[in-house]
């Protein structure tokens, strides 16, 4: 029988059965799932083991690599700034970043960045992981190529480099690091264990991520090596073994090298949740949060060639993903399965983070049996 740590609402103990049926079933290997309403931990449950070999238990402060879950905290730093009239998500990037205007982009605005819709999902130089911790050349790299299909027309999940190009805005426009704002906006004033950019002094805590069965890019629909897509997710590819890596974790990626766990993912995104109020501290306004469902996109994506709907920032509840019974949601996750479901409408936040990765980029069925069960509970408060 596994032994599930931590606490929950007694109307939340279907979350901890899910929980608990993947641990034993071997589906996952260690694992922390959180559930926040009106930014109060209803859920808060651990398990499993933070290594492969099953020696080394999972703990409440344990954390990992959440891959593209990062992305909400990257978002959420860029939905501050527009909300305090620093950044407009219908201003050319060029306004902030005046190189980013090389070769044709002069019309690129911020909000195609967070909506994947900026035709900079890949390099065209070619790139190695290590070439991912030089913010310099990521960059400019970035902001000397052109367009790889018309900005604003479709989406094309810029799996990588997301997290440069809104981070390089929030770079010009504060004069700070994308993983220092996070740092010193959110996560320290929250007491939130999330970091984008991890100190030596938590690597013992990591729990090293499990590599995913071998991924099948034919079934992406990506056979032509020249596809958008393969040239989106093969340039560079980071291996599993990278992320293990100091230079990985010391890096910032703010697309996908954020180290954390349920709680502390959870936690930052309840002040989305919250109409931008939380702990007795105000982050942003009301309307700053609405901004979110400011629709970007809607219908087959480039890379990923499924139909996505993309906020400012987030994906949106669409007919292919429901994702909850609220309007006001939005989500997104991470490569090998974590995910973050934000309901406005109930205040509520939906956080499971893991270690043992499965090969889908957009979730998996122990993730989405998790949301499940917590949505139907919140529905009984």
């Amino acid at each position: 029988m596994v032994d599930i740590q931590g606490t929950l609402d007694d109307r939340f103990s279907s979350v901890r059965d899910v929980l608990a049926t993947n641990l034993e079933s071997g589906a996952d290997v260690g694992a922390s799932v959180a559930v926040f309403v009106d930014g109060d931990p209803v859920v808060d449950i651990w398990g499993g083991f933070a290594d492969v070999e099953r020696t080394r238990p999972w703990e409440r402060d344990t954390i990992t690599n959440v891959w593209s879950t990062t992305k909400t905290m990257t978002a959420l730093c860029a939905l501050v700034l527009a909300d305090r009239g620093e950044i407009d998500f219908y201003a050319p990037v060029a306004r902030y970043w005046p190189e980013f205007k090389a070769n044709g982009k002069e019309s690129i605005e911020v909000r195609h960045l967070m909506s994947h819709t900026a035709g900079l999902s890949g390099w065209e130089e070619l790139m190695t992981t290590a070439d991912l911790y030089d913010w310099d050349k990521a960059t400019s790299l970035l902001a000397a190529q052109a367009p790889w299909w018309e900005p604003g027309t479709a989406s094309g999940y810029h799996a990588i480099t997301q997290g440069y190009l809104v981070g390089e805005v929030v770079r010009r426009v504060t004069g700070q690091s994308l993983g220092t704002f996070f740092r010193t906006e959110l996560a320290e004033p929250l007491g939130a264990d999330f970091h984008i950019g991890l100190p030596a002094s938590a690597d013992g805590r990591v729990s090293n991520v499990i590599p995913p069965p071998p991924a099948d890019f034919a079934a992406l629909g990506a056979v032509d090596p020249n596809s958008i897509a393969m040239r989106t997710l093969l340039n560079p590819l980071p291996t599993v073994e990278a992320v293990w890596t100091e230079g990985w974790r010391r890096a910032e990626i703010p697309a996908a090298n954020g180290h954390g766990n349920a709680r502390s993912v959870a936690l930052v995104q309840s002040v989305l949740a919250c109409g931008g109020h939380l702990n007795g501290r105000r982050f942003l306004s009301e309307a700053g949060c609405r901004a979110v469902f400011d629709e970007q996109s809607n219908g087959p994506d480039l890379v990923l060639t499924l139909p996505i709907r993309f906020g400012m920032g987030y994906g949106l509840p669409s007919e292919g993903m429901p994702i909850g019974p609220n309007a006001q949601t939005c989500y997104w996750g991470g490569y090998g399965g974590s995910v973050i479901v934000v309901d406005l409408d109930r205040r509520a936040t939906i956080a499971y983070m893991m270690n043992r990765m499965e090969s889908g980029i957009v979730g998996d069925a122990r993730g989405f049996s998790i949301i499940a069960a917590a949505h139907e509970a919140i529905g009984t408060l």
